[in-house]
């Protein structure tokens, strides 16, 4: 075999190789799609379905992945905080980048940018200025990762409505806005939707995308 082929076949094994590593590795991506059925994800355990699905279809599959998203008290259901679904890190995303190393920097000092905040197929999710803006993604969250409480939705009724009424918190995965203020730049609170559709989610910047993290 020619010496040429050979060092090709052995680049392709490397690429391959790394390619399988950043996969195993991956603990945190924005997905690259949402349930299709606006803020109706299923509840919790349908957006973790998702997630994992999507992990799996990555290569990343063998972990425990959970869907970045708060639900408030209902009924017999308890109140859930986003941050206490996903684990304590590290957490890197498609291509191996770590986003943050435990809590404290995801809250406080995360590296979340439009190049870092990538899909599970370690794709770039279109921001402010592109066409269209999808970069807002459904959390339910205030900025430290907990339910909001009281008697306004932010959750889309705990993620299972799908009408033009009600809300759910959205935050900014390439932490850009129309302003120059915090709430603009916050991955995980920047503001409310205009309803719970789909083209109600489409019409303020975002499709129904969730950030998903690897909890073990």
């Amino acid at each position: 075999m020619a010496v040429s082929v050979l060092v090709a076949m052995g680049l392709a094994s490397s690429v391959y190789a790394a390619k399988g590593d950043s996969a195993s590795k991956m603990g945190f991506f924005v997905s690259s799609v949402g349930s299709g059925k606006g803020a109706d994800l299923g509840g919790l355990a349908g957006a973790d379905k998702l997630c994992q699905s999507l992990a799996d279809a990555a290569g990343a599959g063998k972990r425990t992945w959970r869907a970045y998203l708060s639900t408030n008290a209902s009924g017999s259901e308890k109140t859930v905080d986003a941050r206490d679904r996903i684990g304590k890190g590290p957490w890197y995303n498609a291509q191996g980048v770590l986003i943050a190393k435990n809590l404290d920097q995801l809250y406080t000092n995360p590296n979340l940018t439009k190049q870092t905040a990538l899909t599970e197929k370690g794709g770039v999710v279109n921001g402010r200025g592109d066409t269209p803006n999808m970069h807002d993604v459904l959390t339910g969250s205030d900025t430290h990762g907990r339910a909001f409480g009281g008697p306004s939705d932010t959750t889309c009724g705990n993620w299972t409505q799908s009408s033009a009424t009600g809300s759910a918190q959205v935050g900014h995965s390439d932490r850009t806005g129309l302003r120059e203020d915090v709430a603009a730049k916050a991955w995980a609170n920047s503001h409310p939707s205009r309803g719970c559709s789909q083209e109600a989610l489409k019409s303020s910047g975002g499709d129904g995308r969730l950030y998903c993290f690897a909890a073990k």
